[in-house]
């Protein structure tokens, strides 16, 4: 079949045809002001809270292929915070992140699941200490001008080394920690 184009309107009915029927693509977003990822467990029962300030995302998501996405997280640890710097200090120590041989923590994970609405799920892989584990984050995608990715995961401590020694008793701290993240995003 041989069509001809002869008026510019028939070109850019053509353009527009092409162009519909291309794949969407994803859109490439960098972390903006406003970011939160935060930690939290017990210590005897009590619970406290943690943030990571200076963790930076990279993102590509279209929420209508997220088998495309792909996240990169990058985490400083000696920045952790939890309101006590007792903890902060014994957190930074050989015990916990020992961020004086592992200064940084790693989250990376390609190609998200759809698991209904606007919530999608990465399974991704952590490493933290010189470990590599998988962890999946679940989330939600708010689009917009500056869209939110609002997530949650669940790290167990001990399969990275966190708090061994006289740390490991799960009586004392719980292996598991929740993490929770709020990144607003930006285009790049």
């Amino acid at each position: 079949m041989n069509i001809k184009l002869t008026t510019p309107a028939a070109v850019a009915a053509a353009l527009a045809g092409m162009l519909a029927a291309a794949p969407a693509m994803a859109a490439d977003y960098e972390q903006a002001p406003g970011s939160i990822l935060v930690f939290a467990t017990k210590y005897d029962g009590e619970v406290f809270t943690g943030t990571f300030p200076g963790f930076q995302t990279q993102l590509s998501f279209d929420p209508a292929n997220p088998a495309a996405g792909k996240l990169d997280v990058t985490i400083p640890l000696a920045g952790a915070r939890s309101g006590n710097s007792d903890r902060d200090s014994t957190l930074q120590g050989k015990d916990f992140f020992n961020v004086a041989q592992f200064a940084q923590a790693r989250y990376t994970a390609s190609g998200f699941r759809a698991v209904g609405g606007n919530q999608f799920a990465a399974d991704g892989t952590l490493q933290l200490r010189g470990v590599s584990k998988p962890v999946t984050l679940t989330f939600t995608w708010t689009p917009g001008a500056q869209p939110v990715l609002t997530g949650k995961a669940t790290v167990k401590r001990l399969d990275f080394g966190v708090g061994g020694g006289d740390w490991a008793d799960t009586k004392t701290i719980p292996d598991e920690t929740a993490i929770s993240t709020k990144v607003v995003l930006r285009a790049k």
